[in-house]
């Protein structure tokens, strides 16, 4: 049985933590640590192309801050799990443990299910903008 009364406040700590996560990877170990070229150089690396990875920065950005401020969370939360999967792929080869020599896909993947898990559970507790209009009680 789901407690109706304190779910949504687990929701909104799950939403503070991968949306503090997306900002800490993005801006932190994409910008400052790795630098955007080198980032842009891994994305070639892979045969992404090199401009996917600053289209992949603002991504995070954007949806960590919604998730965090609880703007249109459930759709936030899809785009970072789109995110995810996709590092997921990237870090495939490098096996299961992230500790792994360049990072295996444990981490990127467990984040990627949190990120639906969001999606589908619904909005949380203290949401500016929910993500579907409510409608009102008859």
């Amino acid at each position: 049985m789901i407690d109706t009364k304190l779910a949504p406040y687990g929701i909104l700590l799950l939403r503070i933590l991968t949306g503090v996560a997306l900002l800490a990877h993005s801006l932190y170990l994409k910008v400052f640590v790795l630098t955007m070229p080198a980032t842009v150089g891994f994305f070639q690396s892979l045969g992404l192309p090199g401009p996917l990875a600053w289209a992949i920065l603002f991504i995070e950005i954007i949806a960590g801050t919604m998730l965090i401020f609880g703007i249109k969370p459930r759709f936030a939360a899809l785009a970072g799990a789109v995110v995810l999967l996709g590092a997921t792929w990237a870090h495939s080869g490098n096996g299961w443990e992230f500790s792994s020599a360049g990072g295996g896909w444990e981490y990127p993947f467990f984040w990627c299910l949190a990120l639906i898990a969001i999606a589908l559970i619904g909005d949380g507790a203290h949401t500016l903008v929910p993500s579907f209009r409510q409608s009102l009680p008859k």
